[in-house]
Order: structure tokens, then C-alpha cells, then sequence
């Protein structure tokens, strides 16, 4: 093993271990090395070690933590104490079914199934033609919000997509997949004039919005297996930031997203700020698992 090889080995050891280490003992994991458990970071936790090819010794626990945690319309909460399913459900339902239980997994694919942001509904469509007489988005652009009955979102879409990418390929259905569609053409409709993604909307208040590494890595995440050739100049916006991009959340949803399309220079430099919480020790250590050819969110 050469010393480079070996250094990389050696650093995401260091990050397994630092996961385990802030497991609590409920068996959830929090945002940071203490506090109270989150249905987020614990998923990002699973992920990280299901990419190692390990299991967390605490893994039984951390299952059952987010079985308990689960609504009766089969989403999920932020945490247990909150009584409403999110967006973090496609996160927990990217966990395989074999793993978090057939029929949970099958109720929370379901629940995303059934949810849209609020633009795509109907009732706002005609309000807002009403109001401004142009149709806006329909069923054809269809993303997730981050709670039920609001607004899409490019993190909520991107993620919801992967998700039920996952569930597409284990057993294909019409459904899945014009869902899957639809929620792209969303991610495109949102895209900045300047080839990345914001937040939300590609313009607000009439000025054009600028990118953010962390949607734009998750966007393109999501549209791997799509056409490349209209994402080229989002590669390239890609590849230049992630050269001067120091937060390590950032850093590693764009290594993530241009591997998905076998977009990553050689010679790229690695994250240069610490992790500051558990879910940025986990995508990082997700980015470099990806690097060694096994993206958990795409193979």
C-alpha cells in the first residue's frame, strides 16, 4: 500500500471512529459530538458505515432508534419528539429495506410518493393563474418541500430523487419513474443562470440567484444518468469551485455529485476545514469511499 493509500485508510478509520464515538445511548446519533439524537445524522451515520463495509457496533440500536421514530403515515421526523414527517424521510429510505425493514421502508417510499411542494398542486396553480394569468409548474415539474404542504426545494427534491432511484432499481415501476422524472425537470427549472444551484429559486426579486456547493453537488447527485451534455457547464462551474472550496459539507456533496458523472479532475485538493458536525464527518467520509470507486448514493 503506498503512503498515500495509506494515509486515506488511516483518516477515514479516524472518521468511523469519531462516529461511533458520539453515538448516544438511546441509539441515535446528534449533529455534534453531544446533544440530543437526530433522525439526520443518525442516517448519515448508517450510510458511512454500510460504505466502509462495516457495521456500526451500535447499528441494532440506531435501527431501532429510527423504527420507533417512525409516523403512522409512514414518514419520518427530524427526531422523535417532533410530531410531523419531512423531508428527512428519503434520507432514512435510502437505507436498503433488507436493512431497515421491508415494510418500513415501503411505507416511507410511499409517503414521499405522495408528497409535492405546493406549486405543483393544483388549487395554487389556478390561484396563480387567477392572479397573474400564466400557468406555473405542473405535475411534468414536481419537487419536494421540506414540510408537507409548502414549497419545493432543491435539497428535499435532490434527496427524494435519490431515494426512489434506489427503490426503481430493486423493483422498476411506472410510478417510480415518473416521479423520478418529474422531480428532475424540477432540479432543471431551478438551475442558476450561472450553471449551479441555490437554494430554491433560480432568480428572486428579479436578480439572478447565485450557486451554492452544497445544492449544486446534491443536484447533480440526482440528475446522474441524465444527458451530460446540458449539465456541461454545471461540470465546469463544479470543478472550478470545488479547487477553492474550503467548508467540508460543501466540498463534499460537489466530489460526490461530478463522480456520479465521472466528472472529477485529477488533482482536485481535498477538504481543507474540519468537520464542524457528525453529518460533515460522514460526507466526507462518503466523498473519499466514492473516489475509491463505491458511491453509496449512486451504485
Amino acid at each position: 500500500m503506498s503512503e498515500e493509500s495509506a494515509a486515506g485508510a488511516e483518516k477515514e478509520d479516524s472518521s468511523l471512529e469519531t462516529i461511533r464515538a458520539a453515538q448516544n445511548p438511546d441509539g441515535g446519533w446528534p449533529y455534534k459530538r453531544r446533544g440530543g439524537s437526530w433522525t439526520e445524522p443518525t442516517v448519515y451515520a448508517l450510510l458511512a458505515h454500510a460504505a466502509g463495509q462495516t457495521a456500526a457496533p451500535g447499528s441494532g440500536r440506531a435501527l431501532a432508534w429510527l423504527s420507533a421514530a417512525q409516523r403512522a403515515d409512514g414518514g419520518w421526523p427530524p427526531r422523535r419528539s417532533v410530531d410531523q414527517s419531512t423531508w428527512v424521510t428519503a434520507l432514512v429510505t435510502l437505507l436498503p429495506p433488507e436493512v431497515l425493514g421491508a415494510e418500513r421502508h415501503a411505507r416511507g417510499v410511499r409517503w414521499l410518493l405522495e408528497q409535492s411542494g405546493m406549486e405543483s398542486t393544483r388549487a395554487f396553480r389556478l390561484r396563480e393563474f387567477l392572479r397573474k394569468g400564466e400557468l406555473q409548474d405542473g405535475p411534468a415539474q414536481s419537487g419536494w418541500p421540506w414540510f408537507p404542504g409548502t414549497a419545493a426545494w432543491v435539497t428535499p427534491t435532490s434527496l427524494g430523487i435519490l431515494a426512489l432511484k434506489k427503490s426503481y432499481w430493486r423493483q422498476p415501476s411506472a410510478e417510480l419513474r415518473e416521479r423520478i422524472e418529474a422531480a428532475q425537470a424540477y432540479l432543471f427549472s431551478r438551475r442558476c443562470a450561472d450553471g449551479g444551484w441555490n437554494h430554491g429559486a433560480a432568480r428572486a426579486l428579479g436578480y439572478n440567484s447565485e450557486f451554492y456547493p452544497e445544492t449544486t453537488g446534491q443536484a447533480l447527485l440526482a440528475l446522474a444518468g441524465t444527458d451530460a451534455e446540458p449539465l456541461a457547464e454545471s461540470f465546469q462551474l463544479a470543478q472550478g469551485f470545488l479547487r477553492e472550496c474550503r467548508p467540508s459539507g460543501g466540498a463534499a456533496w460537489l466530489r460526490l455529485g461530478l463522480l456520479a458523472h465521472q466528472q472529477l479532475p485529477a488533482g482536485i485538493p481535498s477538504f481543507s476545514m474540519p468537520c464542524r458536525t457528525l453529518p460533515d464527518v460522514a460526507l466526507s467520509f462518503l466523498a473519499r469511499r466514492a473516489e475509491r470507486g463505491y458511491n453509496i448514493f449512486v451504485d
